[in-house]
């Protein structure tokens, strides 16, 4: 038994926050003292910034993930009667997007990385697809060597769902600059966060860059001359000034999360009812989450709690099986790797601000949860 119970959130944003707070306060005030509240020169700052970070071209601030994917879709031309093959293990944002633009989402299973699966992408093809819609899980890159060959193979547009995987990594290359778009998520819970909503699109294409800066502010090209339909989705410019902040930290943060990811994979090496992500070799992961696939997991996760352990399922049912899918045809079974990791997943706290003792007591307890299964 543990000698004591500490707490250990699932994720410490106070925290995160109390130690840069006077730079925050000193960014959001030359905000306020300018007067300039939408795209201030702390978007287009912003804008240059994360362009660097991925190696494209083009970087646009958004106002959230759910808007580039929608505004990627857009600018690719994508919409009814359109189909763009998706996975089903995401957050809703990666398949209501498609749904948004009147298309519709053809889904095909995951690997055991829990990304899509590039072998059973041809399968799915059919004269109506027109883009493949990948998503890096949890910060873990999609393997886009292998889907980039496949979509040039068939004329296919890519848009990366990046929402999770600022600073990722395939083969030396930052994700969001394999495919025709990448779609990025500011929101607070993410590797690089915004002090409420936000998000980036990024691309080496002038066209998209182009449409969708017209489409993200009402459709106006200039001040006077408006030239498409569309809403507002621009990146505030108090976010931006957040986010210039926080980059001077993110690379400290993404390696602390690496670091404390590496914890729980040497910690419970050694358990045979858990599986830990590791790596795949050529990728570098940032761990915005990390989910381990656990025996009794529902089980597992009530110990944590009375453990006071935060943990998450991310995400418990599968969007082939949500309420809102049922008109797309889809039963149980019909991604079954993806629906077996469902019942098996479980999120730890990998925050940057975790230290060892609160990454020790996390380890401690699940060893102490088997110890306990195996005596019953």
């Amino acid at each position: 038994m543990t000698s004591c119970v500490m707490s250990v959130p699932y994720v410490d944003l106070a925290q995160q926050h109390a130690a840069i707070k006077n730079e925050l306060m000193d960014a959001m005030g030359h905000v306020l003292d300018g007067g300039k509240f939408v795209l201030g020169s702390e978007v287009h700052e912003f804008e240059e910034k994360f362009a660097q970070l991925c190696g494209v071209r083009f970087a646009l601030g958004l106002n959230s993930g759910t808007d580039a994917l929608i505004l990627a879709l857009k600018s690719l031309n994508i919409g009814a009667g359109d189909e763009v093959i998706a996975v089903a293990n995401s957050f809703v944002s990666s398949v209501s997007c498609i749904m948004a633009v009147g298309a519709r989402p053809v889904f095909v299973d995951v690997n055991a990385e829990s990304n899509m699966d590039p072998r059973l992408i041809e399968q799915a093809i059919t004269p109506k697809t027109k883009a493949v819609l990948p998503v890096h899980w949890t910060g873990r890159p999609a393997d886009m060597t292998a889907i980039m060959s496949i979509a040039k193979k068939h004329h296919l547009a890519v848009i990366e769902d990046c929402a999770q995987a600022v600073c990722a990594e395939h083969q030396g290359q930052k994700v969001g600059s394999f495919g025709h778009a990448g779609c990025f998520s500011l929101h607070p819970l993410k590797t690089l966060n915004a002090c409420g909503d936000g998000g980036v699109l990024t691309t080496n294409d002038p066209d998209i860059y182009e449409k969708v800066r017209i489409l993200r502010d009402n459709g106006f090209r200039t001040r006077e001359e408006c030239v498409m339909w569309s809403n507002n989705s621009r990146l505030d410019t108090i976010q931006a000034a957040i986010l210039m902040v926080k980059f001077k930290y993110l690379d400290g943060w993404t390696e602390k999360r690496r670091e404390n990811a590496r914890f729980y994979q040497d910690h419970l090496s050694d358990l045979s009812e858990v599986q830990t992500p590791v790596d795949e070799a050529g990728t570098r992961a940032v761990y915005h989450t990390f989910v381990i696939q656990a025996d009794v997991r529902d089980r597992l996760k009530a110990y944590l709690e009375e453990k006071s352990v935060g943990t998450k399922i991310h995400y418990p049912v599968p969007l082939h099986l949500q309420p809102f899918a049922r008109g797309l045809g889809y039963k149980r079974n019909s991604l079954p790797v993806t629906e077996k990791q469902a019942g098996r997943i479980l999120s730890l706290p990998v925050y940057p601000e975790l230290g060892k003792d609160g990454l020790s007591y996390v380890a401690q307890c699940i060893h102490e949860f088997y110890r306990m299964k195996g005596k019953k």
